[in-house]
């Protein structure tokens, strides 16, 4: 890690890296399906990104991902699961229902006293 992000893992991921090569691949086989002009070939590719973003969500969710920021320098290699149930500002988490769990209203002292 350099020196420039300081003790912020940047969230290097067996899902991030597996949803990426994915996504590559993708973009590679649209690119020359393009230029071979193929139709099939490019919602071929087209496919293959869609593959890779529900990689990474599904690996995210195994545990395989986790959001960049501070955390302890046992828990930065890319190869190391995510003990966490859910991350707050997730998209990924909220839309599996694990990100921002709503609060219980707090009880009033009049309701206490109603009780």
């Amino acid at each position: 890690m350099s020196a420039m992000h300081g003790h912020h893992d940047m969230g290097h991921t067996v899902a991030g890296w597996t949803g990426s090569a994915i996504a590559l691949a993708g973009f590679t086989v649209a690119g020359v399906a393009m230029c071979a002009g193929s139709a099939p070939g490019i919602w071929l590719g087209a496919a293959l990104v869609a593959l890779g973003a529900v990689a990474t969500w599904l690996l995210h969710l195994a545990g395989w991902g986790k959001p960049s920021g501070p955390r302890p320098e046992a828990q930065w290699g890319w190869r190391v699961r995510d003990t966490m149930a859910g991350h707050a500002d997730c998209l990924g988490c909220r839309t599996a229902g694990r990100g921002r769990r709503a609060e219980a209203p707090a009880r009033t002292a009049a309701a206490t006293e109603a009780a």
